[in-house]
């Protein structure tokens, strides 16, 4: 386990049950987002193997992914060959009492093994199958493989995102995947709400290029009706000003967002320039957005005589909304984020205190909680075969053997050597016997 074990759920989901055959990041994050409120999430991965996040990070300490905690949590992880007939059988019964099937494989998969929701909403027909994929199940594409990297440069985001100058950027984060997953949850919630009054399940189809599309704000009718091609601007928003990175005395950076007409006004007051608002080039919005690099210009002039503190402090007091670019250290130094319990900690078995992000959003009566990190591979098969299907120790021992399910790893090697790793690389150049210490792990 990757932390803790708490398995008592809680939260606004804590009657549901998610059966999870999505791997990478576009279907599971969904599954993390409906784990966070409480839902009981069971991922099912292929024997041996598991998901690819277990690998996946740019950082591995002792070889092991950072990542796969967070995108795991509060999921029970049971191994399954769903290429085998048994093993399809036992994905039936699990979800003859489940709510939701989550999947991002590529369109026709589940149905080439016998999976279709024509299928499984015979065994439950109030089953939702929530499907997350590069282009949709249906349209010319739909066979295609779409990776998230794919269905940003087809929803419109790569062309808008970065420096004039140089080719598309990506926003160094998967972008893509998580708003499939995102609206792949509000299409899992709206069609339980339909569930409760009809009774009937249905398919949630979420396309990674459509979820995209969908925040590309009015790029459609800007080219339909006025002809016009949103471009890269870098660090602004064209005709939003002034709104903006800006220099401070002390080489850093502060963001200010002053372009609403009553926050423009604070903001001129502020630095001590109310001649700017009777100024017809800076009087509106609209006129500060054809004049937008001048008056940026106006700013950074003016930033660059203070220093970063005393500038934040005095738009804080202004009413002028501004902030810092943080990074990792600057969010677990904020004050604001303590407060708010936005950063949380759990203990992970490898890695000690793991810090990560916490649930979002906040629910006053029913909060959600992480109730623990990411389980190792077919960590819950026993109780989930055994206590949740009632399949005998027969059949668990002989899953292995048939490749369609396999008992849970043992971890305890593993575990060990790493323990050894840890404990030889701090006493390295101290004169212990590294041979005997590592005896007594």
């Amino acid at each position: 386990m990757g932390g803790a074990a708490e398995f008592t759920a809680t939260g606004p989901l804590a009657d549901l049950r998610v059966i999870e055959l999505g791997v990478l990041l576009a279907g599971p994050f969904c599954g993390q987002l409906l784990g966070d409120m409480g839902a009981e999430v069971i991922k099912v991965e292929q024997p041996g193997k598991g998901d690819p996040m277990r690998e996946w990070g740019r950082e591995k300490p002792y070889g092991k992914s950072l990542w796969w905690p967070v995108i795991s949590r509060n999921k029970k992880s049971v191994t399954l060959n769903l290429r085998q007939p048994r093993g399809q059988e036992i994905l039936k019964q699990l979800i003859a009492d489940a709510d939701i099937l989550l999947e991002n494989f590529r369109p026709g998969t589940l149905e080439r093994w016998g999976l279709g929701y024509d299928v499984l909403s015979a065994i439950n027909p109030g089953l939702i199958m929530t499907r997350v994929t590069g282009f949709g199940q249906t349209g010319p594409y739909a066979s295609q493989a779409g990776f998230g990297a794919i269905g940003e440069a087809m929803g419109g985001m790569r062309y808008v995102v970065g420096d004039p100058q140089n080719p598309p950027s990506r926003m160094g984060i998967s972008l893509g995947d998580s708003l499939a997953a995102t609206f792949a949850t509000v299409g899992t919630l709206s069609a339980l709400h339909y569930r409760e009054k009809t009774g009937r399940g249905q398919v949630v189809d979420a396309a990674i290029y459509e979820s995209c599309l969908a925040m590309m704000e009015s790029l459609i009718p800007e080219y339909q009706i006025g002809d016009y091609i949103r471009e890269r601007t870098g660090s602004i928003l064209p005709n939003v000003s002034p709104s903006n990175i800006y220099p401070t005395a002390d080489g850093k950076m502060i963001l200010i967002a002053a372009n609403q007409d009553t926050v423009f006004g604070r903001l001129a007051r502020a630095m001590g320039r109310p001649d700017l608002l009777e100024d017809e080039r800076y009087a509106s919005h609209s006129a500060r957005g054809t004049h937008q690099a001048e008056l940026d210009d106006i700013v950074a002039a003016w930033t660059q005589t203070m220093a970063l503190d005393p500038l934040l402090a005095l738009m804080n007091e202004s009413g002028v909304p501004a902030g810092l670019i943080y990074r990792a250290p600057e969010m677990l130094e904020d004050p604001h984020f303590a407060a708010r319990q936005a950063i949380t900690t759990l203990k992970h078995q490898d890695f000690g205190d793991f810090k990560l992000h916490n649930v979002v959003p906040k629910l006053s009566e029913t909060p959600g909680r992480i109730r623990h990190l990411g389980p190792e591979l077919g960590e819950h098969n026993a109780a989930i075969y055994g206590g949740l299907l009632g399949l005998g120790a027969e059949e668990l021992a002989a899953g292995g053997s048939r490749h369609h399910l396999s008992p849970a790893p043992t971890v305890a090697i593993a575990r060990n050597y790493l323990k050894i790793r840890r404990f030889m690389e701090l006493t390295r150049g101290q004169g212990f016997a590294h041979i005997d210490c590592c005896r007594r792990l």
